[in-house]
């Protein structure tokens, strides 16, 4: 297959309820149609939290892990989302692939929000991950790793979607949008971006502004009024081959290594 549905989840979150998350996920992606990835926000289950020591879950028993584990086997469709989680005593704000067949890919974030305290209170990613789906090679990325290019440089079409998940406040939503089209452009990817509405208890606002952006900058979804929704779109592997074949402009980039520190 060269084509994948994804499908974009922008939920409002209730803040360190994993349980009552989980419920009001389930009761959104009940009416859904097939569909080859769901794709949740950042930290899903808790919102964004720094009390990593209280709300992180062990990798072994999470029980948010079982239940996007139940979710895939339901609806047939990959489930990825970040969660807190604890794992040999360090906790990461880890972005986990889990598909129908049972298999559990995970993604720590490399770049930690430090405006946050971010940094002080989960560990951070070593490695960037890049998952496959229907033959479309999908780099996952979280919320404010969106603001680094360097750690998704495509010079090698290593990738041919970026997927995004975010808490990304209201106040930088400009921002978040200019980034997405831009890694979208300068990476001849398709960029999928997830995010959250509502307001945390910080009394932050989210915007949600969750989008779908071909591999020319143009969205294929974009719903900035704020609000709830469960969308999907098709990416085509065909039609991004085509142009990447016509408009060859990674054959010029610069060539760099990435060195990568713990």
């Amino acid at each position: 297959m060269s084509t994948l549905d994804i499908t974009l989840v922008q939920p409002d979150l209730h803040w360190e309820q994993p349980e009552r998350n989980r419920a009001e996920l389930k009761r959104l992606l009940e009416p859904l149609a097939p569909t080859d990835v769901i794709v949740l926000p950042e930290m899903f289950a808790t919102g964004f939290t720094m009390n990593s020591r209280e709300m992180a879950e062990p990798m072994a028993s999470s029980e948010t892990l079982a239940w996007m584990v139940d979710m895939a086997r339901h609806t047939g469709a990959v489930m990825t989302g970040s969660v807190a989680i604890e794992d040999e005593g360090e906790c990461y704000n880890r972005m986990l692939w889990v598909t129908p067949e049972g298999e559990v890919v995970h993604y720590d974030k490399r770049h930690l929000f430090r405006m946050a305290g971010e940094h002080e209170r989960y560990g951070v990613g070593t490695k960037p991950v890049i998952v496959e789906r229907n033959g479309i090679k999908l780099m996952l990325s979280v919320c404010y790793d969106l603001r680094f290019p360097v750690w998704h440089r495509n010079t090698t079409l290593r990738y041919d979607a970026l997927l995004c998940i975010a808490n990304w406040p209201a106040p930088r939503r400009m921002a978040w949008r200019t980034l997405l089209m831009a890694r979208a452009i300068e990476n001849l990817s398709y960029v999928i971006g997830v995010n959250r509405v509502g307001e945390d208890a910080k009394g932050l606002a989210y915007s949600g502004d969750s989008m779908a952006i071909d591999f020319k900058g143009a969205p294929l979804l974009d719903e900035p009024e704020g609000q709830p929704f469960v969308k999907t779109v098709r990416l085509d592997k065909a039609e991004l081959d085509r142009f990447r074949d016509t408009f060859p402009a990674w054959q010029d980039a610069d060539a760099f290594e990435l060195h990568i520190g713990s």
